[in-house]
């Protein structure tokens, strides 16, 4: 895995070993950033959450391309471990939180971010779960894009937000939520 554009162009990222983990495919992080960068522009100063975040590759990707801060939240240890690796090699730390723990159990939020990211396990339905509850708690307001991976095959729908764009992508979709008044 590399980061694909920005300031860590073509640094190396290291990955969690074993089946625990699906990190984001290089092709399918480098289309999931296109399809932001075509509705959202410039990353510059957006305040990023990689939830379920892996190796946060995703969260990295977005610090890359001028995002201000990312917070990166992950429940498994061997994960954690690689995504405190992966932001020390790229003397990252200042700009992010790492919290171990399950995006599920997160509490309220200060303040929404500018752009979410999750990569849940395939087939769960823990991606729609914690949008749902993420809104609720004040993580997603109105002008928050959110961007979800599931397997190509899974319905994403949600009530409050809007889909704006799916793309598959192998054996992934991408899509993209925002408020559901299609303000875009």
């Amino acid at each position: 895995m590399r980061i694909i554009a920005g300031d860590w162009r073509g640094r190396k990222l290291a990955a969690p070993k074993g089946e625990a983990t699906r990190p984001t495919a290089d092709r399918t992080r480098e289309t999931l950033f296109n399809m932001l960068a075509s509705r959202i522009g410039s990353f510059r100063d957006l305040s990023v959450a990689d939830l379920f975040a892996g190796s946060g590759a995703l969260g990295l990707e977005a610090l890359s391309r001028g995002a201000e801060f990312c917070l990166f939240v992950e429940q498994d240890d061997a994960a954690l471990k690689v995504i405190r690796e992966n932001v020390q090699a790229l003397e990252a730390r200042s700009r992010c939180n790492i919290q171990a723990g399950s995006v599920m159990n997160l509490g309220p939020a200060k303040v929404p971010h500018d752009l979410i990211l999750l990569d849940p396990p395939y087939h769960t339905g823990a991606g729609m779960v914690a949008i749902e509850r993420l809104q609720r708690l004040g993580w997603i307001g109105d002008a928050t894009w959110v961007a979800l991976e599931t397997a190509y095959n899974e319905d994403v729908f949600s009530k409050s937000l809007a889909v704006v764009a799916e793309r598959k992508v192998g054996r992934a979709k991408l899509t993209l939520l925002h408020g559901i008044s299609g303000d875009s």
